[in-house]
C-alpha cells in the first residue's frame, strides 16, 4: 500500500478538481494566470486513471489484460537553475499491456511522482523544492528474458518552490525518457531511468529550463514472474 503525503493529495486535487489547470507565478503579488492545454490535462488523467483501476492478469493462466508494477528510487537531478544538483526520491506505478500481438505488448502507461528536497548543491538555493506528478506512455523491449530496454514520454505537472524568498510556481512539464531495468530474481526488478524535462515558459516571459537527471530504484512486477520474457 503507497500512502501519499498531504503535499501529493493536495498536487492530485489541483490538477482532478477542474476542467481547466491554472498556471501562476506568485511572488508576492500574482501575475496574470495561463491555462494549460485540455489535451494533457486529459492524457495526465487517463495515465493516473488506467493503472490504478487495471486489474492484475492471472498469473497462473498467462491472462491478458493490465498488470501493475510499482516501485521507487532515489534521484539525482540538474535543474538548470545555477549550478547545482538535487536530490529527491521518485514513485512509480506502471500498467503494463499483456494482450494482443507480441510487439504490442511492450506498451504500457506510468504514472510518476518526484520530490527533490532531500539535499542540493551549492550552486542551488538552499530552501529550494521541486515536486513533479505525471504520468504518460511508456514502451519496453521484452526481447531479452532478465532485461528491459525502455523508452517514456510523460507529461507532469511540477511546483517549485524557494521558500525563503515568497516563490511559488507551477506548470506542465513533457518529459521524454527511457533507461534499462534488470531482474535479479523473482518479481523484482532494479531500474536505471534517466528523463528529460522540458519547462516551457514557466517565468511567463519566453523563459525556459531543462532540468535532466537519473534516477537508480527498484519495482516489484505483480505478474508472473516468469511472463514477461
Amino acid at each position: 500500500m503507497i500512502v501519499l503525503s498531504t503535499r501529493w493529495v493536495t498536487l492530485i486535487g489541483k490538477v482532478l478538481a477542474s476542467g481547466e489547470v491554472v498556471c501562476n507565478f506568485e511572488r508576492r503579488s500574482s501575475m496574470p494566470n495561463h491555462l494549460f492545454p485540455k489535451l494533457t490535462l486529459a492524457a495526465l488523467c487517463v495515465a493516473l486513471a488506467v493503472p490504478v483501476s487495471a486489474q492484475v492478469a492471472p498469473a497462473a493462466t498467462g491472462g491478458g489484460g493490465l498488470t501493475l508494477a510499482a516501485g521507487g528510487g532515489v534521484s539525482n537531478y540538474y535543474m538548470d537553475y545555477g549550478r547545482g544538483l538535487e536530490w529527491g526520491g521518485t514513485l512509480w506505478v506502471d500498467g503494463n499491456l499483456n494482450v494482443g500481438p507480441s510487439f504490442l505488448q511492450g506498451f504500457g502507461l506510468e504514472v510518476e511522482a518526484r520530490d527533490l528536497s532531500l539535499d542540493r548543491g551549492s550552486g542551488l538555493p538552499n530552501d529550494m523544492r521541486t515536486d513533479t506528478l505525471g504520468g504518460g506512455f511508456k514502451y519496453s523491449w521484452r526481447h531479452f528474458h532478465n532485461f528491459r530496454p525502455y523508452a517514456k514520454m510523460l507529461a507532469s505537472y511540477g511546483s517549485l518552490d524557494l521558500t525563503k524568498h515568497g516563490y511559488h510556481l507551477t506548470w506542465v512539464e513533457w518529459a521524454p525518457g527511457g533507461g534499462i531495468e534488470y531482474r535479479p530474481f523473482g518479481r523484482i526488478w532494479l531500474r536505471a531511468d534517466y528523463e528529460y524535462q522540458a519547462w516551457n515558459d514557466i517565468f511567463g516571459k519566453g523563459y525556459d529550463l531543462d532540468p535532466q537527471g537519473f534516477t537508480v530504484g527498484a519495482v516489484y512486477d505483480f505478474g508472473h514472474p516468469h511472463f514477461h520474457h
